[in-house]
C-alpha cells in the first residue's frame, strides 16, 4: 500500500502540474483525466471507497504540519485530541499570510490557553521518513520550541484537555501527530540550545 500510496501522488501531482501549466485545451483534458485516475488508484475497500484528490490550483506541493513544544519544570505541554481521544503537542496546518512561528504560537494558544513565543526550531522532517503513519498527502512536520509567557490552561473544541507531563512518563500519544522521539529531541535542544535542527 506504500508503493501505491506514493504512485498515486506522483500521478496527481503530474496531473496537478499539467493542468496549471498545459496551454493546450487537450493536454489540459489528459491532465484533468490523469488526476482523476489518481484518486481512483486509492478507492479500494481497504482504503478509501469514496477517495477523491481535493481540486486544487497551481503546483502540487507538500502540506505544513507545525507543532509547539513547551516545556516547565522537566514537564512538557500536552493537549488531549477531541478528535481521537489521545494527547499530542499543540498545533496544527500552517495557516496562510502568517509565518510557520506565527501559526505555532497561534496553535498553541488556541488549543491549550497558553502564550507563546517560538524560540527555536527543533527539527523539520517529512513525515513519511520519519516514519510517522502514512497520509495520503505528503507532509512536512515543524516542531518549534517554544517559551510560555502568560495565559491558563483552556480547552477548545480541538483539546479536550490540557496538562504538563513528565518526558519520562508520557500518556497515550497520537502517533499521526507528534511522538515521543520528536519531544525528547526537542528537550535534548532545551538543555543545551546550541545543538543543531534535525532534518530528513
Amino acid at each position: 500500500m506504500s508503493n501505491l500510496l506514493e504512485f498515486a501522488r506522483e500521478l496527481a501531482a503530474i496531473g496537478q502540474a499539467g493542468i496549471t501549466y498545459s496551454k493546450d485545451p487537450y493536454d489540459r483534458e489528459r491532465f484533468v483525466r490523469l488526476r482523476e485516475m489518481a484518486s481512483e488508484i486509492l478507492q479500494l475497500p481497504e482504503y478509501s471507497p469514496d477517495f477523491k484528490w481535493p481540486d486544487d490550483f497551481g503546483y502540487d506541493t507538500p502540506k505544513v504540519d507545525v507543532r509547539s513544544v513547551v516545556f516547565r519544570d522537566g514537564q512538557v505541554l500536552l493537549i488531549l485530541e477531541t478528535q481521537t481521544g489521545l494527547w499530542t503537542l499543540p498545533g496544527g496546518w500552517a495557516d496562510v499570510n502568517i509565518s510557520p512561528a506565527e501559526n505555532a504560537e497561534k496553535e498553541c494558544f488556541e488549543e491549550s490557553g497558553y502564550i507563546v513565543k517560538a524560540k527555536s526550531v527543533v527539527s523539520v522532517i517529512d513525515k513519511d521518513r520519519a516514519g510517522y503513519p502514512r497520509n495520503v498527502n505528503s507532509i512536512y512536520k515543524i516542531f518549534f520550541l517554544c517559551e510560555m509567557i502568560g495565559g491558563t490552561a483552556t480547552t477548545s473544541i480541538e483539546s479536550g484537555d490540557v496538562g504538563f507531563f513528565p518526558i519520562h512518563d508520557l500518556p497515550d500519544l497520537d502517533p499521526h501527530r507528534a511522538r515521543k522521539e520528536d519531544i525528547l529531541q526537542a528537550y535534548e535542544r532545551y538543555l543545551d540550545p546550541t545543538l543543531s535542527p534535525v532534518f530528513n
